[in-house]
């Protein structure tokens, strides 16, 4: 049930109801009438804009037309009054009794209640963290992992069809790079004293299992072997090593993919890129030609090359972008390209990736690859997150020993927990800058939201263990709450969290549409606050306590709208993949 959707169509069938035309005598367009939440909640239940974006259509004052649609308003059973503002805005009040519909919508549909179908089982492929394989996940990684972790799960929740890739840049130098690092930890573990770790590799002590591991796969065999042998082995070996480590740091983080696609099965003879430059060819989507310098001071040894390139700038790039380098190599953009035509093939409608906000140069290039490769068939939707710091009780946080330069993911889960980190990584917009502080974060407080809110949901089963201890003959299933007499939920606290509850579909929906999860977290945050309010109110007057002992079918009745409420609060927490506690200690 999602009121906002319902009352929308009954203000379009109002203004239908008129017979209104264009000035030019068409069907009016009623596209951008809609029915939302008021800015200033005194002001009614809810606010149409009907009045504001039709009147310049038919010719009209905004306020003039507001009060013909008004008058249609008033006729509706559901509508306490109406009542027109400023230039033409409408705001409605609606019957008290109205709102046990949503509870018992709430109550009817459980889990599911503000689950949509927006999405229309769009196929959507959403890739995110895709880290390097040379390390730990690091703070760094946290943010875009979070988020794109929850705008699939919100995708998901909207009706959207929603695959989660993580792409492995396992072709690249780096991979050499941890090879020879990972040979250097085998060698140590066989006993060989190797020194300081030489500049260019990677010093992190995370490698010295994957080198005790090779040495005890492997005994002194390697070391016997030619570098151009050993380095296949080696290579594969920490690849997997790495990977296995990146999927166990993300799990702690409740993290999960449904693919992970190897960058190496692009390249080779046969392979994507061959297949993607043939193509290219064939359509006349690439040229031989030279790039302009840098834009900026030429640096002293710049050499124009000829390259293959391409036509990026036909479908709206600055540049066009070179595939092939003049030594005939690929470049990492070729991958690139092959890749979303990968995707492409595979059939997903929407391509969303969730990048560092040090890749906002990638958004025109990968827009321009998504039109020339499907046509404009497919969506390519570029996410962007913003730097993460770290402080501990107003000081910043100092660099891990274990990594040796940076703070790994796993270190922040462990001394925190999932769900603080999960919560706070979306209590922000995903572009806005993210001070994380290790000690507000564990603060059992008001300021503290995700604690604010887990207290909710388990404030809500704190209840319902009280009313089993007072009430030890009363029904109170689900089944049961089912047939409570909503009626009896008369108190402004009372209607206020209903409200507050039929806000939630909304939410769903245009958050989706948005691709902004911290919305669900914001809106949760709103609810703990209206919930806890009202729970606070009744310590100073009993009369409005959730558990009446002399009143068992108020209780029943008041029992719903806690049920309806622990409800909603569980199915927000799910879709930002945060644990909803039965209780709190």
């Amino acid at each position: 049930m999602n009121i906002f959707a319902d009352f929308t169509g009954r203000v379009r069938s109002a203004v239908g109801a008129l017979d209104l035309t264009t000035v030019s005598g068409e069907a009016l367009d009623l596209s951008r009438a809609v029915v939302e939440p008021p800015r200033d909640a005194s002001h009614g239940d809810l606010a149409t804009n009907a009045a504001m974006v039709l009147a310049k259509q038919v010719g009209m004052k905004p306020r003039d037309l507001a009060e013909m649609i008004a008058d249609r308003l008033r006729a509706d059973a559901d509508i306490a009054s109406v009542e027109i503002a400023g230039p033409g805005f409408i705001n409605l009040r609606l019957v008290p009794v109205f709102w046990t519909k949503v509870v018992a919508a709430i109550l009817g549909e459980g889990a599911d209640y503000g689950r949509s179908t927006q999405g229309a089982a769009l196929k959507a492929n959403v890739e995110y963290v895709s880290a390097n394989p040379t390390g730990p996940m690091h703070v760094g990684h946290c943010r875009g992992a979070v988020f794109g972790d929850a705008l699939a799960r919100l995708l998901a929740y909207a009706g959207w069809d929603v695959t989660r890739e993580y792409y492995i840049n396992d072709a690249g130098s780096q991979i050499e790079v941890l090879a020879r690092s990972v040979f250097l930890r085998y060698r140590e573990a066989l006993g060989e004293d190797i020194g300081e770790i030489p500049a260019g590799l990677y010093p992190g002590d995370y490698l010295v299992p994957v080198g005790e591991a090779l040495a005890g796969k492997f005994g002194e065999t390697l070391k016997a072997m030619a570098e151009f042998e050993w380095m296949e082995i080696v290579r594969d070996f920490s690849i997997d090593a790495m990977m296995e480590l990146i999927r166990q740091d993300l799990a702690l983080l409740n993290v999960h993919h449904d693919v992970f696609f190897s960058e190496r099965m692009l390249h080779g003879k046969g392979g994507d890129i061959e297949e993607m430059l043939a193509e290219f060819v064939e359509r006349d989507l690439v040229y031989e030609g030279v790039l302009p310098p840098p834009k900026g001071q030429l640096p002293d040894d710049w050499e124009e090359r000829e390259q293959t390139l391409f036509r990026a700038t036909d479908f709206g790039d600055d540049v066009d972008r070179p595939l092939k380098k003049s030594d005939g190599s690929y470049t990492y953009f070729a991958a690139d390209v092959a890749y979303f035509r990968s995707k492409f093939r595979r059939g997903f409608d929407e391509m969303i990736f969730v990048l560092g906000a040090d890749h906002g140069g990638y958004v025109k290039r990968l827009e321009a690859v998504g039109r020339a490769i499907s046509g404009g068939k497919a969506k390519v939707i570029v996410r962007l997150c913003q730097l993460v710091k770290l402080f501990r009780g107003g000081e910043p946080v100092r660099m891990s020993k274990r990594s040796g330069d940076f703070i790994t993911l796993r270190e922040v889960v462990e001394e925190v927990g999932r769900d603080p980190v999960r919560f706070m990584m979306l209590y922000r917009k995903n572009d806005a800058p993210l001070d994380f502080d290790f000690q507000k974060v564990t603060e059992q407080s008001k300021d503290n939201p995700v604690f604010y809110v887990q207290y909710a949901h388990a404030r809500c089963a704190s209840v319902f263990r009280q009313a089993a201890r007072e009430l030890p003959d009363a029904d109170i299933s689900d089944e049961a709450l089912r047939c409570a007499d909503l009626a009896q939920l008369t108190d402004e606290g009372e209607l206020a969290l209903i409200a507050k509850l039929a806000e939630w579909p909304r939410v769903i929906d245009t958050a989706a549409e948005a691709h902004e999860p911290h919305r669900v977290a914001f809106y949760l945050y709103e609810l703990a606050s209206a919930l806890h309010g009202h729970w606070n109110r009744g310590k100073d007057l009993p009369q409005l306590r959730f558990i009446n002992a002399s009143d068992t079918m108020l209780t029943l009745s008041r029992l719903a709208l806690v049920r309806s409420a622990s409800t909603v609060l569980a199915s927000g927490l799910a879709v930002l993949g945060v644990d909803a506690p039965q209780e709190m200690r």
